[in-house]
């Protein structure tokens, strides 16, 4: 009976070396907005990884795998933590991608949490309160499900919103969405100056793969519960949403916030490169598990000779 094929035997197979996936990473990654433009990113794109569907989940386990190492060291050390943030337009696999990414790490250093439509609670307060309250702690990986960017995206899409947060009218001028893009580019650098790397994710489906979904939740019985007549309103607004996401990621692109536009027609290829910039952010920040002190060591060693005295 064949053994079953590792990460490393699909990635030689393939000729996918840590230099081709950190090429990958760059030609996603956007931390200049001066120079993006949406229309550059193909959603169908797959980077020319000519592999199986069966492969791509080796290659996903793999980075796991990695990442549940990556994880362990950025809980054990408690001094960096790590903020992705997913936004999509509906059914691009944002829930998909992040079940099958976190599959698999400690529950304990990871807080995912779904943005909903704002309650009153929230709307007594500014835009970014609620954010604030659930920011993950040191050592923990905080996953946003939808973000703070649904104040410059959704509701720029349907500005009636902003009447339920009862902002001053003199308040709510042309200039609103400049200005909130502003605070929430100020905000996030303020997070990284306090130990919190920033990944944001942009799930770049395509209209018509969009439609084929939708479809598919129809026609299947057990994915009718995911489709929601709403959905078909919100696609009728697909270039309004698409300028906002220009806007968006021109405003907030930087170094120590980036976005990736990851090509999300193919779920399987989208996974890949959310594991992949998750790791190489962990990775890059050195993280170690804690060096024991000589006074500690002593501790351990006199646990062990306690140990070995018991019958």
């Amino acid at each position: 009976m064949p053994r079953p094929l590792s990460p490393e035997d699909v990635a030689d197979k393939h000729g996918i070396s840590p230099k081709r996936i950190t090429k990958l990473l760059d030609r996603y990654r956007v931390t200049d907005g001066a120079t993006f433009s949406l229309m550059d990113y193909d959603p169908s794109d797959t980077a020319s990884f000519d592999i199986e569907k069966a492969e791509a989940r080796v290659l996903l386990q793999g980075g796991i795998e990695t990442l549940i190492a990556n994880q362990e060291r950025l809980y054990a050390q408690d001094r960096w933590a790590l903020l992705c943030c997913f936004q999509a337009m509906d059914a691009a696999g944002k829930d998909s991608a992040i079940k099958h990414v976190m599959s698999g790490v400690n529950p304990q250093g990871v807080q995912v949490t779904s943005f909903k439509a704002p309650g009153p609670e929230d709307l007594s307060h500014d835009f970014l309160w609620r954010i604030h309250r659930v920011l993950p702690e040191r050592g923990r990986i905080g996953i946003f499900n939808r973000s703070h960017y649904e104040e410059v995206l959704v509701v720029r899409v349907h500005p009636e919103l902003l009447r339920r947060q009862r902002l001053p009218d003199e308040l709510i001028t042309d200039h609103i969405w400049k200005e909130r893009l502003e605070a929430i580019a100020a905000f996030e650098r303020y997070l990284a100056r306090q130990g919190i790397v920033i990944l944001k994710f942009f799930l770049n489906v395509s209209r018509d793969e969009q439609k084929r979904r939708f479809l598919k939740r129809l026609d299947e019985p057990e994915k009718n519960w995911k489709f929601d007549a709403g959905d078909l309103k919100e696609r009728s607004y697909w270039e309004r949403y698409m300028q906002a996401y220009q806007d968006a990621i021109s405003a907030t692109a930087a170094p120590h916030a980036p976005w990736f536009v990851v090509p999300a027609d193919n779920k399987w290829f989208t996974r890949l490169v959310v594991v992949a910039a998750v790791n190489q952010a962990l990775t890059g920040l050195d993280l170690r598990f804690p060096e024991v002190s000589s006074q500690a060591r002593a501790e351990l060693d006199e646990a062990r000779r306690e140990l070995e005295k018991e019958r």
